[in-house]
């Protein structure tokens, strides 16, 4: 029923280990569509859900009436609030989401009730035939209102408030550039809808088949909600169609496990897309008002911001993504003075939560306009006024933390700025032009401006501020084939490539299982923020090398020799002096051999009351140059080219690095040009792939990756880092700068909206 995560490689296959570009074992199905996702599950007496969701951004309950939904023909079980166990409650860092809504909704789309029917028509009508008697409250969507607005929540709306404060908050510069700005809700839009399938125990359990990329926090809060015992609901990670870190909700896993309980039958649920959108959480949409200072000659004084985050109804992960925004609100420059203050606060807006580089994003897009506008104030060009601020190894981030890993920021500006730059469509003929608008858009040539632009920008790894990251892994081998088995869930980042390219390299041994996910497994802890590639990797690294000890440990007694004088190659065990050699095939017949380890990085701490502390384990960086063709009378975009230069560590799989950086830029020229979910008064507007425009073929740019620099960070295992994050970070800024040149508008505001590219020249 759950697909393996890796599959194996074929004995004999190149290439494979480290540093090869090793094709993902499932790569084959998925494109022929044969690769099985939640959504294709089945079981003997299956029923459907459905979920009732809220049509008002803020109203409270004074009435729920089933009688109806529940006589319907086909209506197996209705739940509602009532069924939930105690106060438990939903979400992944902070629990203070009701799992079903009970005296209030506090969003449009909030969970109120679910039903189980036999076929997913009478489902859905059994739904709509809840009645739920609303009082219409005002609801709160402007988060600078937040502060003094009725309390939302028992919580307060203040979820978070982080006051930054580095060297002499007094000290000025002799020039000053002010800028306020704007980022929107990017939503992540993930290929494959959310889905699941709960199934009843005998011993009044439940097993979830999800594609959830956090199992164990799953586990742990659907048997909260349920009153049951942990060990008494099990999560099976079925095929995940696509995801940007925690893409599950429990919103959708909770009531379907409610269900199953309650009707003593499999059920199963397939979000529409519609409530894909409204269910899920998306990226926290910022406000950010900034002073940067400088002195004549371009150096950084100090800068000042003010950064309000709206985290919609419940705080979810926003005191995390608050954190990332106060740190890197200067970016990847040295500035001694810093003044940084930072709330996240709760409003009746749509769930926020984590999305790749989560507050690193915003605050990039900020002070990356800051620094085009001071610039322009200096008379500098814009790489130039960046390269003499830059942050190299051994400077201090405004936290006060020392950047202690390979930071070549210097080095990847250079190589962005000497890349050679497209040709102009003069070069050809006209005919064959790409316009912005598409080619049957109304742009004219000679309204056509070409604009050049360049970011920087940051991404911790990692959880911060004291987050315990830790993951387990266990190799096993025997008749030479060896199993992974790691609870670190393949969402398409190829952690289960990676497991095989480990054991291959350390083993010696060609064929490779990475093994089904589920909850009997150790915790290996949610995906994003390249954790994966750190600890679980390294977890499989070091059970592997445990395992190789117990294989050469009796070949090397047997010669008299230590066993680190032993070498595994190509599939043979060789000894220093070439008197031993054999084949790992014939070293492990007969045996079975396996080892468990963990992998746990060096532990950082929370930010004080000033905004300082050692508060991240690992930083990575990238540079983009973007170059545009904008057609200034009607404020289209066309984005010709994005060269980014980025640190990476090391390279473990070229082919699988590039598709990573590749994509994160497209997610980043999605934010920039067109992802937008458009929210009124609270209310989702066309909540679709129609009314929320994702970057199609057509608008992807073409990526160059102009260098990529492998200074290996040492306390990384292998000294690899993030690779997926920082591009989707500094994308939609450079986006920006270059908009900014081609038309000399401030562009202050994400995604660029056409009025804002039309130029008043």
């Amino acid at each position: 029923m759950v697909p393996a995560q890796g599959g194996a490689v074929p004995p004999g296959r190149e290439p494979h280990g480290l540093g090869a570009s090793v094709e993902p074992a499932e790569a084959e199905a998925k494109v022929r569509g044969t690769y099985p996702y939640t959504a294709d599950l089945w079981a003997e007496g299956l029923l459907w859900a459905a979920v009732l969701r809220s049509p008002h951004p803020h109203a409270r309950i004074k009435r729920v009436d089933t009688a109806a939904a529940v006589a319907m023909p086909g209506v197996r079980a209705v739940v509602t609030h009532e069924d939930v166990a105690g106060e438990a409650g939903l979400g992944r860092a902070v629990t203070d989401r009701p799992a079903l809504a009970s005296d209030v909704v506090r969003y449009h789309g909030e969970p109120v009730a679910a039903v189980a029917a036999d076929h997913p028509g009478p489902a859905r009508l059994a739904a709509a035939a809840i009645v739920v008697e609303y009082e219409v409250l005002d609801p709160v969507t402007d988060p600078e209102k937040a502060f003094e607005a009725e309390p939302l929540h028992p919580d307060g709306n203040l979820i978070r408030h982080i006051p930054l404060r580095c060297g002499d908050p007094t000290a000025t510069g002799e020039i000053v550039v002010e800028g306020l700005y704007r980022v929107g809700r990017q939503d992540p839009a993930p290929i494959g809808a959310e889905s699941g399938l709960a199934v009843p125990r005998p011993d009044g359990g439940v097993e979830v088949y999800t594609g959830t990329t956090d199992p164990h926090t799953d586990r742990d809060r659907i048997a909260a909600c349920l009153g049951l015992e942990p060990d008494q609901v099990k999560i099976y990670v079925t095929g995940v169609p696509g995801a940007l870190g925690d893409r599950e909700d429990l919103g959708f896993q909770l009531p379907l496990a409610l269900l199953a309980i309650r009707t003593g039958s499999p059920v199963k649920l397939a979000a529409t897309r519609e409530e894909s959108f409204l269910g899920h959480a998306h990226r926290h949409p910022t406000l950010l008002r900034y002073w940067h200072h400088a002195d004549r000659e371009g150096k950084l004084v100090k800068v000042e911001a003010q950064l309000l985050m709206d985290a919609g109804a419940y705080a979810d992960d926003s005191a995390e993504a608050l954190a990332a925004a106060v740190s890197f609100a200067a970016g990847p420059y040295v500035v001694p003075n810093a003044v940084v203050d930072g709330w996240a606060v709760r409003t009746n807006n749509p769930p926020s939560g984590y999305l790749r580089g989560e507050g690193a994003l915003q605050v990039c897009a900020a002070y990356e306009g800051q620094m085009d506008k001071l610039a322009a104030r200096l008379g500098l060009h814009p790489a130039e006024l960046r390269a003499r601020n830059v942050l190299s190894t051994g400077d201090p981030l405004p936290t006060g933390q020392t950047v202690t890993c390979p930071a070549p920021v210097a080095e990847l500006l250079t190589a962005v700025r000497e890349a050679p730059l497209p040709a102009l469509p003069k070069d050809g003929p006209v005919e064959d032009w790409l316009l912005p608008g598409g080619p049957d858009g109304a742009a004219e040539p000679g309204a056509v401006r070409r604009g050049v632009g360049y970011a920087l920008g940051m991404v911790h790894m990692l959880g911060a501020e004291g987050t315990d990251e830790v993951s387990t892994a266990t190799v096993k081998v025997e008749g030479a084939v060896a199993t992974v088995l790691c609870a670190a869930v393949e969402t398409g980042q190829g952690f289960a490539t990676l497991a095989r390219q480990i054991v291959q390299d350390v083993l010696g041994v060609d064929e490779v299982h990475v093994a089904p996910v589920d909850t009997d497994q150790p915790p290996a802890g949610p995906g994003g923020r390249g954790r994966h590639t750190w600890v679980s990797a390294g977890a499989v690294e070091r059970a592997a090398k445990m395992v190789r000890t117990q294989l050469l440990q009796p070949l090397a007694a047997t010669f008299g020799m230590s066993a680190e004088l032993l070498s595994i190659a190509d599939g043979k065990i060789t000894s220093y002096d070439g008197v031993l050699s054999t084949t790992v095939a014939e070293a492990l017949e007969g045996k079975e051999l396996w080892a468990t380890a963990q992998c746990r990085p060096h532990p950082t701490e929370p930010l004080n009351e000033a905004g300082q502390g050692d508060a991240f384990v690992g930083l990575a960086f990238a540079a983009v140059r973007a170059v545009v063709d904008v057609d200034v009378e009607l404020g289209s975009v066309r984005v010709v080219e994005m060269a980014i230069a980025q640190d990476v560590g090391r390279v473990l799989n070229p082919r699988q690095l590039a598709a990573r950086i590749e994509a994160g830029v497209t997610q980043g020229v999605g934010a920039a040009l067109t992802e937008h979910l458009r929210v009124a008064r609270g209310m989702v507007r066309r909540p679709d792939l129609a009314g929320y425009a994702l970057p199609t073929p057509l608008d992807a740019p073409e990526v160059r990756i102009v260098k990529l620099i492998e200074e290996r960070d040492v306390v990384a295992p292998f000294g690899a880092k993030a690779v997926s994050a920082v591009p989707v970070v500094v994308a939609p800024a450079a986006v920006a700068a270059a908009v900014r040149a081609a038309t000399g508008r401030p562009v202050n505001r994400l995604p660029i909206r056409p009025q804002a590219a039309v130029s008043t020249s």
